[in-house]
């Protein structure tokens, strides 16, 4: 009589938005090449997630919400997903479970996970930035659990004191590969010419940035086209709203090349003459493309004045804070208007001296965060299977 097959570890990862979808794609792919057949995943994730198997319940753009009013509206809808993702626990039995970014709604999910299966370990991947504002969360995610995989080096401190275990695996966008990144084939894909000036618009990854945020670019992008006709605009899009963007550029006066395609998207950042981008972690991935910039971003009154209380740092930018100035230059709430956007992507696109200094000094910026560490899903899969085997001894 033969011995039955050994389950397969079973690994849940949960990301609520597209940044930690991609992370969760990486890690999957990492423990898959450890473990081979004897992993399976579960868990919520979008499209990355999706191509490496991974079959999510439900939308993650109904959980990609920023901002106090936009969660309190959201809230039902927010708790409904976490009784699906408890529910899809529960059915699956995952061995481990891993909970990536996305404070709100993963908090929330470690503490459900722990009443179903007290003994369940609970890891967190990226830390509530904590260093920037509340520090609080600290103490607050070592109690909901077992492990923390830090993105930022700044982050040990106060996990140290607050008592959870932490392992610092570098930041994944950092290591974000641009060497197969082709500029000509964007160029051949919209039609135009190793002449023509590329800007990038970048407006979020959330429905609610298309919504604040993607009107005021528009009219910058707009001011700047009146000025510049032979000016080629095209719009990576994230998965998550992808449709909503593709609804608003339906109406321009003018062409955009909304761009879908993973490769695309990153040809297009090396192509790119300038980029006017949301805030967040598609600022890191441009300037590792050696893409000079321009932020923006907008938010409710409310949540900007809860967050100008308790937001420490000078800057929304990682490499501006890691630099302590202002290289990417920053229009923020009141600030972020189409004429002012336009005025400050005008004097990049206007400027190769001025382009060139603002690429060497994000450039420069990066390797101050990290840049060149191993690939941290590698190393986040390497600090997953430690602490099971340790749970196992």
């Amino acid at each position: 009589m033969t011995d039955a097959p050994a389950r397969p570890l079973t690994v849940m990862l949960v990301a609520a938005e597209a940044s930690g979808d991609a992370k969760g794609a990486d890690l999957a792919r990492a423990l898959k090449a450890r473990l081979g057949a004897g992993v399976r995943f579960v868990g919520v994730g979008g499209v990355k997630m999706a191509a490496e198997g991974i079959e999510s319940p439900f939308d993650i753009a109904q959980l990609s919400i920023l901002g106090l009013v936009e969660s309190l509206k959201a809230y039902p809808r927010a708790m409904a997903r976490l009784a699906d993702t408890v529910a899809l626990a529960a059915r699956e039995r995952p061995d481990v479970a891993i909970l990536i970014d996305s404070w709100g709604f993963n908090i929330r999910l470690a503490h459900a996970l722990r009443r179903l299966d007290p003994k369940l370990p609970l890891i967190k991947y990226v830390a509530p930035q904590v260093w920037a504002y509340r520090p609080g969360r600290a103490r607050a995610l070592a109690k909901a659990v077992d492990l923390l995989l830090s993105i930022q080096p700044m982050d040990r401190p106060y996990f140290d004191a607050a008592g959870l275990e932490n392992v610092f695996v570098g930041n994944s966008t950092l290591a974000k590969d641009f060497s197969r990144a082709d500029p000509a084939r964007l160029r051949a894909a919209i039609e135009v010419d190793a002449q023509t000036p590329i800007l990038l618009m970048l407006p979020g990854s959330r429905p609610s940035e298309i919504e604040r945020v993607m009107p005021v670019f528009e009219d910058a992008v707009a001011r700047l086209k009146a000025e510049r006709p032979d000016l080629a605009v095209v719009i990576p899009a994230a998965a998550t709203v992808a449709t909503a963007v593709k609804a608003r550029v339906a109406g321009w006066p003018f062409r955009a090349h909304v761009v879908e395609d993973e490769a695309l998207k990153d040809d297009a950042m090396v192509a790119g003459t300038v980029a006017l981008a949301c805030s967040g972690t598609v600022t890191t991935e441009l300037a590792l493309a050696g893409c000079p910039m321009v932020v923006g971003y907008k938010m409710s009154a409310t949540t900007y004045a809860l967050l100008k209380l308790l937001f420490k740092p000078r800057w929304a930018t990682l490499f501006n804070i890691a630099a302590d100035r202002e290289i990417a230059p920053e229009l923020i709430q009141g600030a972020c208007v189409g004429p002012a956007l336009a005025v400050e992507v005008a004097r990049l696109l206007d400027d190769p001296a001025r382009r060139a200094a603002q690429i060497a000094a994000q450039t420069a910026a990066l390797d101050q965060m990290g840049r060149g560490m191993p690939d941290p899903s590698e190393a986040a899969a390497q600090a997953v299977l430690a602490l099971l085997a340790r749970r196992d001894g």
